[in-house]
C-alpha cells in the first residue's frame, strides 16, 4: 500500500500546535493541520508490511492501509467511504483517540510510525468540507422501535446503525445536550462541539429521535421503556467516579474532576451555570490527582482559568522514556507521554499518594499531605507499593481535583429498576460473541460501551455501539446485514 519505497524516502510529519501563549487564552481547537500535499506524502509512507498490525491495533478495525493508499493516489472521495465502512465518527477519533494503531504500525519499530491519526482526521475534514457526507436514509422501515439510553459515542454509533437498518430509534440523554462525555467531559479545545451537532443533523435526517433532559430511571421508568419499545440498549457509560476517602475529603474545594470539567464546558458552550455550581481555578494553586487523560483535561482547563500553579500527582511510578520494542510491539506500550495540556504548564510527580487534605479554620482546602511510594515485585511477580518512611511532605493547594478514573456505571435508578446482572467489577454483564452477544440478563435489553466494558476509549465505545446494533438488529429480525 502507498508507495513501496515511501517509508524510506519520506520522513514522518505530523500536525503541530499553536504556540502555548496563543492557545491558553481561548477554548478553540489549536491544531495546525498539514497541507493536502503533505498528507498525501504521509500516506505514501504506509509500507506493504504483509501483516497490517494497525488493523488489530485499532479497536474498530479501520482498514488503514487502504485509505492511506487512496490518499496517496489522490482519491479522497473513495478514502472517506473506506474510512466510514468501519468508523461512524472519524472526526472524533481523529482528534481524541490515543492512536493504538500507530503503536502497532510496523514502522513504529523504528519510532517512525505512519501518521495514521492525522491522515484519518484530514480525510473526514475534507469530506465534510466537500459536502460528500450525506444522510444514509433507509428506504425500508422495519416497524421495530428501539430505545437507546445514553448519547455518548457508543449510544450515537448504535443509534445511527440501527436507524440505517430501518428501525425507529429514540435516543435518551439525561443532560440538556447530546454527546455524553464528548459534549461535557472532553474540553472544547480538544473537540469542537459543532462536530457533534453536525453529526446530529445527519442522524436526525436518518430517523434518530433525540430526547434530552430525560433521565431514565428517574424521569421515565425502565418498565415504560420495556413496554413502549421492542428493544432497549443501555449505553450510559461508566459514571461512578473513584473517590479518595482520606481525612479532609469533605473540605471545600475538593471536587471530582468531572464536576469541574462539566461546569466549565457548559459555560464555554453558552449554557447558564450558576456561580455556586461553577468551579474556578483562577488564582488558585491547583492539584490534580490522577495522571490520565481526565487529569490532563483538568490541567488545560485550569491553565485557561488562570491558575497560579498546577501540580499533577500520580500514584504509579514514572514510566520509561522509551519502551522495549521487543517486549511491547505491536501492543500499546507503557512509556512516558506528555499531553498538549501538560506542555502548557504543570509540575508532574510520580509515586506519590495523598494521605490527607488539610484545611483552614473556615473549612477551605489549603494543602495536601502526601507521601512518596516505592514499587517492588513480590514473590509472585506482582507489583506492590509501600510508603517510604520519613518521606511525608505537603503540597500547597487551594483546589484539588480527583481525576482517578471511574469504577463502574451508576447502579442506582435505571440498573436497579431493570435488575440486570452485573459482572464482578460492577459493570453490566453481557457477552460480545455468540447468539446472545451484547444481551443482558433481561430479555430484550442490551448493553454497550463503558457501561458494559468499564472505563475505556472513545474508539472502543464506537466499536461496541456498532456491534451492539448488529446484535439488536439480528435479535429483532432474525438476521442482519449490518457490519460487525
Amino acid at each position: 500500500m502507498g508507495k513501496p519505497t515511501g517509508f524510506r524516502e519520506y520522513v514522518r510529519l505530523d500536525r503541530g500546535y499553536e504556540p502555548v501563549a496563543d492557545r491558553v487564552v481561548h477554548y478553540n481547537e489549536f491544531i495546525v493541520p498539514l497541507s493536502e500535499a503533505d498528507i498525501s506524502t504521509q500516506g505514501a509512507r504506509c509500507m506493504d508490511c504483509g501483516i497490517p498490525f494497525c488493523h488489530t491495533g485499532c479497536p474498530v478495525n479501520n482498514i488503514i492501509p487502504d485509505w492511506n493508499d487512496l490518499v496517496y493516489r489522490g482519491d479522497w472521495r473513495q478514502a472517506i467511504d473506506v474510512l466510514h465502512s468501519t468508523n461512524n465518527f472519524p472526526e472524533f477519533t481523529g482528534r481524541i483517540c490515543p492512536a493504538p494503531c500507530e503503536a502497532a504500525c510496523t514502522l513504529n519499530l523504528e519510532d517512525t510510525p505512519v501518521a495514521i491519526k492525522t491522515i484519518e482526521c484530514a480525510i473526514i475534514d475534507k469530506a465534510w468540507a466537500e459536502g460528500w457526507i450525506k444522510p444514509e436514509i433507509s428506504h425500508h422501515k422495519t416497524r421495530r422501535h428501539v430505545a437507546v439510553v445514553g448519547s455518548g459515542p457508543a449510544g450515537l454509533a448504535c443509534s445511527q446503525q440501527l436507524a440505517r437498518a430501518g428501525h425507529f430509534v429514540t435516543l435518551f440523554e439525561k443532560q440538556d445536550r447530546i454527546g455524553g462525555l464528548l459534549r461535557y467531559g472532553i474540553p472544547d479545545f480538544k473537540l469542537n462541539k459543532h462536530l457533534i451537532d453536525r453529526r446530529m443533523s445527519q442522524m436526525r435526517a436518518e430517523g434518530v429521535d433525540f430526547r434530552t433532559n430525560v433521565h431514565v430511571g428517574v424521569d421515565i421508568s425502565t418498565a415504560k421503556l420495556q413496554t413502549d419499545f421492542d428493544a432497549v440498549v443501555l449505553a450510559g457509560g461508566a459514571e461512578h467516579p473513584r473517590d479518595l476517602p482520606v481525612p479532609g475529603r469533605d473540605l471545600n474545594n475538593v471536587h471530582f474532576a468531572m464536576d469541574f470539567l462539566r461546569a466549565n464546558s457548559k459555560r464555554v458552550q453558552g449554557v447558564k451555570v450558576p456561580d455556586n455550581e461553577f468551579i474556578s481555578a483562577e488564582d488558585k494553586h491547583v492539584v490534580v490527582i490522577g495522571g490520565g487523560d481526565t487529569g490532563s483535561d483538568c490541567i488545560g482547563t485550569s491553565n485557561r482559568h488562570g491558575a497560579k500553579s498546577v501540580t499533577q500527582i500520580e500514584i504509579l511510578p514514572k514510566p520509561p522514556e522509551k519502551e522495549d520494542k521487543a517486549l511491547t510491539w505491536p501492543l500499546w506500550p507503557n512509556r512516558m507521554r506528555t499531553s498538549s495540556s501538560q506542555e502548557e504548564g504543570c509540575n508532574r510527580m510520580w509515586s506519590v499518594a495523598t494521605k490527607a487534605f488539610i484545611g483552614d479554620a473556615a473549612g477551605h482546602l489549603k494543602a495536601l499531605q502526601c507521601v512518596k511510594l516505592e514499587w517492588t515485585k513480590n514473590d509472585s511477580g506482582q507489583w506492590q507499593m509501600s510508603e517510604i518512611s520519613g518521606s511525608e511532605f505537603e503540597i500547597k493547594a487551594d483546589l484539588a481535583l480527583l481525576a482517578m478514573g471511574f469504577v463502574h456505571p451508576v447502579h442506582e435508578g435505571m440498573l436497579q429498576q431493570l435488575d440486570v446482572t452485573l459482572d464482578p467489577r460492577g459493570n453490566v454483564a453481557s457477552p460480545t460473541e455468540g447468539h446472545n452477544a451484547y444481551q443482558t440478563s433481561v430479555e430484550g435489553v442490551f448493553s454497550a460501551g463503558d457501561m458494559r466494558r468499564g472505563q475505556s476509549l472513545v474508539v472502543w465505545a464506537i466499536r461496541e455501539g456498532r456491534q451492539c446494533a448488529r446484535a439488536v438488529d439480528e435479535w429483532l429480525m432474525g438476521r442482519s446485514d449490518l457490519p460487525k
